[in-house]
């Protein structure tokens, strides 16, 4: 299979999908890569290393979609990628199709084959694609957090780790998933006070065995949610549900419950945000108040931190990459059922539930399309 890795070229995305030692394990399988000039720059790896690893380095992003049988990214296409895409061609990435009506009919109207690193899913119903980039995010949710609770980024002026004599501030976790656990960890290694909220007693259960002292858990609800904003300095959202969107958890009434300057870093954005007053911003412009509280929503909070983020993330996805290579997208999704979950679109046809409800769009069991679908 013909392999291709175009640039990323979402506003501030310096991750890349392949490395150079994830050239050599395809071209030791005998695939043929074909990698955009510049494409691992932002990640610190040159056209040099993809050369010297068996890549053919092109010019445009054109010339890459235009020869490739599958194209592997880290994000979803933008609007000037949809008329590149040709029918039948394998897209491997993140997509987030619930967050985004545009980009679903865009890629039925293209009759793509996409396969969402998002709902990729284990027998255990973990993500096993979106674990990497969850560590990142959640960790990275309290570092962008805390810089913004500083008075001239607009928070409230609290240090996380108070000193002596002076109070740590209080963070709230909504979520007790990768990134809520990984965002509680950091948190409370700054010595700030934390509270994980999840509405699974096993989970919270599991939290309060594991997590260090400052840190407690508690049921989520509505009525707790509102008591807990009132006091919180940072409020991180973190909660999930595969491949749909993400609910609504605080409200835009509950704002006037906040002090100003409070901090809401919604790591759900990539899936329409946990906060009714959540939308997507870049790294270039992170932030925004409403009802004076700041709102990071950064949609790829990983691209600020490209070096470890493509090495965690294509740490997972080359093996799915490698048997979508070997097998073809059909025999490897019939063969592998975590592959075949990760099936969104194909050719046209939704056949993932998540993205049909959230638009109200017909729907096809999986199954059923890959019997049907053209090679």
């Amino acid at each position: 299979m013909i392999i291709g890795v175009p640039k990323e070229i979402k506003n501030n995305e310096n991750r890349v999908a392949l490395t150079p030692a994830g050239v050599t394990a395809f071209s030791r399988k005998g695939h043929p890569v074909y990698v955009q000039k510049t494409a691992g720059h932002g990640s610190g790896f040159s056209d040099e290393a993809y050369a010297e690893a068996g890549a053919v380095m092109l010019n445009t992003i054109e010339e890459v979609y235009a020869i490739a049988e599958m194209i592997i990214k880290v994000k979803e296409p933008i609007a000037s990628e949809y008329p590149l895409i040709r029918e039948n061609q394998l897209l491997f990435t993140y997509f987030h199709f619930a967050s985004s009506e545009e980009l679903t009919h865009a890629m039925i109207a293209q009759k793509a084959i996409c396969l969402a690193y998002e709902t990729v899913e284990k027998d255990d119903r973990s993500l096993p694609l979106l674990v990497p980039m969850s560590e990142v995010a959640g960790r990275m949710s309290i570092q962008e957090g805390a810089k913004y609770l500083e008075k001239p980024m607009g928070g409230r002026g609290v240090l996380l780790g108070g000193v002596a004599g002076v109070k740590p501030g209080e963070v709230l976790v909504l979520g007790g998933g990768i990134v809520g656990t990984q965002a509680a960890k950091m948190a409370a290694g700054l010595g700030a006070y934390v509270t994980i909220m999840d509405i699974s007693l096993p989970r919270l259960r599991y939290l309060d065995d594991v997590m260090p002292a400052n840190v407690d858990t508690l049921m989520s609800n509505e009525y707790n949610i509102r008591q807990q904003i009132q006091t919180a300095d940072l409020i991180i959202g973190g909660v999930l549900i595969p491949g749909a969107k993400a609910p609504s958890l605080i409200t835009r009434d509950m704002l006037k419950l906040m002090r100003p300057g409070t901090v809401m870093v919604d790591v759900a954005i990539d899936q329409g945000g946990c906060f009714e007053t959540s939308k997507a911003t870049t790294h270039q412009e992170p932030t925004y108040v409403v009802d004076e509280i700041v709102h990071y929503c950064v949609a790829n909070m990983p691209g600020a931190v490209p070096y470890t983020s493509t090495l965690a993330l294509t740490n997972a996805t080359l093996p799915y990459a490698l048997q979508l290579a070997d097998l073809g997208w059909q025999a490897a999704c019939i063969k592998n059922e975590e592959l075949r979950k990760g099936l969104n679109i194909v050719q046209g046809t939704i056949v993932y539930k998540g993205v049909s409800e959230a638009f109200g769009l017909p729907f096809q069991e999986v199954t059923t399309v890959l019997e049907t679908a053209e090679v």
